[in-house]
């Protein structure tokens, strides 16, 4: 019988670096307590960054107003602690949305079938943009099958942005009630 193990914190949590991933380390498990994944933190901007946490419910039901706003009083109290942004800043807290951004390992396992569009920070034999039907992950690779029917295996540490592209499919999928791969 194999052992089943609930998944660790660090199995749910987007890769980043950074100020980004410092942000990161400090609210993940409060916001994980409260029965919510991180999905991404970015910030961005010059004259008044801001600071996006897109998170979704663990328990896979749809991300409510109320949601986010509990997030973001949490987050709003680690960081006035924590001070790990020295400028002023906008705090935005998000759903990731139907046509989301894939940034965990399990992100590629959950949305096999679907078609994304990828870009590389470094190139893969001379190609940075890539798009298919995710088939998963394997050996820290996303798994994809291209237009012409090609697979391609791209390693997660050489993704720069990954995104699901809205299709009816994706829609169908995503609609409230609908079981989660």
């Amino acid at each position: 019988m194999t052992e089943r193990r609930a998944p660790d914190l660090a199995d749910t949590l987007p890769c980043h670096e950074g100020l980004e991933a410092h942000v990161l380390s400090l609210i993940a498990p409060a916001v994980a307590s409260m029965g919510y994944e991180i999905v991404r933190v970015r910030l961005s901007g010059k004259d008044r960054p801001t600071l996006q946490i897109m998170a979704e419910r663990a328990d896979g039901a749809p991300v409510s107003l109320d949601d986010c706003e509990a997030i973001s009083h949490t987050v709003s109290a680690i960081l006035d602690v924590e001070d790990p942004i020295k400028s002023t800043y906008t705090l935005e807290v998000s759903s990731p949305g139907i046509d989301r951004p894939l940034t965990r390992a399990k992100d590629w396992v959950r949305w096999a079938g679907h078609v994304a569009r990828i870009e590389l920070a470094v190139p893969l034999e001379g190609r940075k943009r890539f798009s298919g039907t995710v088939l998963g992950l394997e050996g820290g690779a996303a798994k994809l099958r291209l237009e012409d029917g090609g697979e391609v295996a791209l390693p997660l540490e050489r993704i720069r942005s990954a995104r699901l592209v809205l299709t009816d499919a994706l829609i169908e999928a995503t609609r409230p009630g609908q079981p989660r791969n």
